[in-house]
């Protein structure tokens, strides 16, 4: 059984009797179930898997649930006999979606394997992602853009347009701040920011004093870099230029996972 049956059968049931995933969850861990409420509740809503030792407990946990209730359903047991999915591999089903159950450590290391597994690092220019960074570059007018992707030590440029350099380290770059963003990093102006003005890339080559940067998801929905424009003199960022800038980010994820 892959657990579609038991996911029909336990909504239903959890509908019918009132009961909710919360209560069914904390029958669960009593009987040893060893995954998260979060994950259960995602399990039943078909966003991940559960190994069959774990669907069979959430099995029994309903089925105990509805004796003596008026709900005559019965939740089949796991019949899978292939090798366990271990609680670890139903977390990671769940990509940057279930970031919150990673320690920070977990997470990055989840977000170098989505790196890893766009295939772009140090690979050639092209024009498909060429093309966002022109007209990128063109709509602010600025000097420079770049899509970049961000592994654990460099920034690799998959598309540059301006004088940045490749293979910048990670740390000093405005897009390592970026990619721990939910949204856009927007810096009108590098040196009246606390957190850039003394920066090697502002008081240096290339002498930034505006940046906007979005962060681009990759496999499992992790940040594996940015779309950004940089430019030698500070700059509004108005509603209208997010809002391209975020078309533009969406059409570069697009390029990502294809």
């Amino acid at each position: 059984m892959d657990g579609q049956t038991q996911i029909r059968l336990t909504t239903l049931a959890l509908s019918k009797a009132n009961i909710t995933v919360g209560e069914l969850w904390v029958k669960y861990y009593g009987l040893g179930g060893e995954v998260s409420e979060f994950e259960v509740e995602a399990y039943l809503g078909g966003l991940l898997i559960l190994s069959g030792a774990e669907r069979s407990i959430l099995a029994d946990a309903m089925n105990e649930l509805l004796e003596g209730s008026s709900v005559n359903i019965q939740i089949p047991r796991s019949e899978d006999d292939e090798a366990a999915e271990t609680p670890e591999d139903a977390r990671r089903a769940l990509g940057a979606f279930g970031a919150f159950l990673f320690t920070d450590e977990e997470a990055e290391q989840e977000r170098l394997d989505a790196v890893m597994h766009t295939n772009l690092v140090d690979s050639p220019f092209e024009e498909r992602f060429d093309r966002y960074t022109q007209q990128a570059r063109d709509h602010f007018n600025v000097s420079s853009s770049i899509v970049a992707l961000v592994d654990d030590h460099k920034l690799f440029l998959k598309s540059v347009v301006g004088p940045i350099e490749q293979n910048m380290p990670r740390e000093i770059t405005f897009c390592n701040a970026t990619i721990r963003n939910a949204g856009p990093l927007i810096v009108a102006d590098a040196l009246e920011d606390d957190r850039f003005r003394t920066n090697p890339l502002v008081t240096g080559e290339p002498f930034i004093r505006f940046y906007a940067g979005y962060p681009l998801r990759g496999p499992g929905g992790w940040t594996v870099g940015t779309l950004c424009v940089i430019d030698q003199k500070p700059r509004g960022f108005s509603p209208q230029d997010g809002r391209f800038l975020r078309k533009l980010a969406r059409l570069v994820e697009d390029e990502i996972n294809s």
